[in-house]
């Protein structure tokens, strides 16, 4: 089977959609527990908040992937914990990137920026927990 059709099939799937929704969901409240961290950390400097805010936010979604939006898929604890980590971490180096971009060479106001960030790395980070972190 190519990747085109595979690619087809898995969107054809009504699992695969209600999965999206779960992790958009668990998105949603990490989402809001990271800007509401940096958000009162932002006297640290905005890079500091952004990687306190992502290690709160990251623990916390991955609690919640783990035992709502991937439950079915759990395997060991040690694994999955790493894999997470290691998506989660490159998700954060991508959103460095853009907090740099808009905040460091377009003088952006940092909480706005750090939204928009998380709204361009949540595909990266979707990705990587589905086909990686959270795999069967």
């Amino acid at each position: 089977m190519s990747v085109s059709s595979r690619t087809t099939a898995a969107l054809r799937r009504r699992a695969n959609w209600v999965q999206l929704a779960k992790f958009g969901a668990v998105g949603v409240s990490g989402y809001v527990v990271n800007l509401a961290v940096f958000a009162a950390l932002l006297g640290w400097g905005a890079h500091v908040a952004a990687a306190i805010s992502f290690v709160i936010a990251a623990a916390s979604n991955y609690w919640w992937n783990r035992h709502w939006t991937f439950a079915h898929q759990k395997s060991h604890l040690g694994i999955q914990g790493a894999r997470f980590f290691v998506v989660s971490l490159i998700a954060f180096g991508v959103n460095q990137l853009w907090l740099v971009l808009f905040i460091d060479v377009l003088d952006w106001q940092k909480v706005m920026s750090q939204a928009i960030a998380i709204v361009l790395v949540t595909p990266l980070n979707f990705l990587g927990n589905k086909l990686w972190s959270f795999r069967k």
